[in-house]
């Protein structure tokens, strides 16, 4: 049996400065699950959350390609381990004859259900052997945040809208008062 989960949070971890916790929630169960990921992936999941793209595609914009070149589809993304601190999952593909599943790191199909707009599942022994308790999870993490991998502070983010402003580059502006006012939630 599996239950939907979808990312709620992306924190730099304290202790590794290239690695982020990912933080799945199970919104039916009120629980959440830290994943370890990498600071590409946490890049590549905020880039996929607010729809923007990278000047050359990423591996994962490779990915989305082919599978829009190929007209396949992307039907639904599965947790469906965990061992010795790891999670497997696997994504399944369609070409609208059969479906195919494919291993994958948990981050990567995470990235592409997000492009893809498909389903993240999680099996449900999975979700009770990896889950913890809302508070206690989110009260030990830096303040998380998609927008904002890089720790960027809100004067940061204030200063950059100014410099947007002052060269009447309006779209970027507007991408940056979408991270001020994630910041400030």
């Amino acid at each position: 049996m599996y239950t939907p989960v979808y990312p709620l949070q992306i924190s730099q971890t304290m202790s590794m400065s290239d690695s982020y916790i990912l933080v799945l929630n199970a919104s039916e169960k009120e629980k959440h699950v830290p994943v370890l990921i990498g600071e590409a992936e946490a890049q590549a999941i905020i880039l996929a959350i607010e729809q923007k793209e990278a000047r050359r595609p990423l591996t994962h914009n490779l990915l989305k390609n082919i599978l829009d070149e190929y007209m396949l589809t992307l039907k639904k993304v599965t947790i469906d381990r965990f061992d010795e601190g790891i999670f497997y999952s696997s994504i399944y593909i369609s070409d609208g004859f059969s479906e195919k599943r494919i291993d994958s790191r948990t981050s990567d199909a995470v990235v592409l259900a997000i492009m893809q707009h498909c389903d993240i599942l999680m099996d449900l022994n999975v979700l009770e052997e990896t889950s913890m308790n809302p508070n206690a999870l989110t009260d030990n993490l830096p303040s998380g945040r998609y927008a904002n991998p890089h720790g960027e502070t809100l004067e940061d983010l204030e200063q950059q809208l100014r410099d947007c402003e002052a060269n009447e580059d309006y779209e970027q502006a507007a991408q940056i008062m979408d991270r001020i006012n994630q910041l400030k939630k």
